[in-house]
């Protein structure tokens, strides 16, 4: 698979990575096993970028990842973040009760994911989400001391917005920045996309897919353990609007011979050669299906016609709860 730079500061991954929060969180039932054959397949296809989180699970997910990197030393890199207040008790997200980027609590979070996750050094760090409490130098500080340490390679931010990125990006070299984006959710184009050209920064979209929906194939019955039941953007009303963009989508996927999935994805890999999308996959025919489209080249004007279709004012729904938004630093 082809290869893109994130950053100025060496870390080179796949074109297309693997977001796998959904093998072990988040999206109702999940099999360890079948997980697993899909993250081999990743590989053998050439992705070498995952990216997972200490609260997946909370904690699961690096367990599982362990697995499948066992015996792949150096050949598969890993993104994992810190920022989540984690209780003992309870299941999923009953357990996280708040962000925490205390000092004490970053070094506790990453001692934890390099021992669940079986490395020595992680290579690209994450602060999961802004903590009010403790200035971003603070917090990039102490991501700064870890990579002296050899315990971190790069250091990223997620869901940042321009102005903290500056600020963090003057105590230490930022390489990656993590936002939503896709088709239905635009809100990096509004400025942090800008910032980090501004310095050499490269972006990481997560829900590429829009959380499944830009697929096309979307079943609208969620188990009761799927979070996306309590998004705005999956009510009936809203998905019965949003489901006539889709529609468009795929006639317009159908004249390339592709997926809607192939399309939503090459119009994310069209926005940039320094933008690297993670969709997530727990099944090997999704994984193949997203994979093919990094060889999918759009026309200029497709890429412009898809903007107009899914502009902001034509989606109907929030990305997020309003307590969910609320983590999110807006500019």
């Amino acid at each position: 698979m082809q290869q893109r730079q994130l950053g100025n500061q060496g870390l080179r991954v796949s074109a297309l990575g693997l977001g796998c929060m959904g093998m072990t969180f988040a999206y109702g039932q999940n099999d360890a096993q079948q997980a697993l054959n899909t993250l081999n397949r990743a590989f053998d296809l050439g992705v070498d970028f995952l990216d997972t989180a200490e609260v997946y699970g909370p904690f699961t997910n690096e367990e599982l990842i362990a697995k499948a990197i066992k015996g792949r030393h150096g050949q598969v890199k890993i993104a994992t973040k810190f920022g989540f207040r984690i209780n003992e008790e309870g299941e999923g997200w009953q357990r996280v009760t708040g962000v925490n980027s205390d000092p004490a609590h970053i070094r506790r979070a990453v001692e934890g994911s390099l021992q669940r996750l079986g490395v020595e050094t992680i290579e690209l760090l994450y602060q999961h989400r802004l903590d009010p409490n403790v200035p971003i130098e603070e917090v990039v500080g102490v991501m700064a001391a870890l990579v002296k340490e050899g315990k971190v390679r790069y250091l990223g931010l997620s869901e940042i917005s321009a102005a903290t990125l500056h600020r963090a990006h003057a105590v230490h070299p930022i390489s990656a920045v993590q936002s939503e984006y896709s088709l239905w959710t635009r809100d990096p184009e509004q400025g942090i996309l800008a910032a980090c050209r501004q310095l050499n920064i490269g972006f990481v979209p997560y829900s590429p897919l829009g959380r499944g929906f830009l697929t096309g194939k979307l079943s609208h019955t969620f188990a009761e353990d799927d979070f996306r039941r309590g998004l705005p953007r999956f009510q009936q009303q809203a998905q019965e609007h949003n489901q006539k963009l889709v529609n468009q989508l795929t006639k317009m996927a159908q004249g390339y011979d592709i997926t809607a999935a192939q399309m939503a994805l090459a119009w994310v890999l069209a926005k940039g050669e320094d933008i690297v999308p993670i969709p997530g996959a727990s099944k090997i025919h999704h994984l193949e299906d997203n994979c093919a489209a990094v060889n999918v080249r759009l026309q200029a004007a497709d890429v412009a016609q898809l903007d107009a279709l899914f502009a902001a004012q034509n989606v109907q729904g929030e990305r997020y709860s309003r307590a969910e938004m609320g983590l999110v630093d807006n500019p």
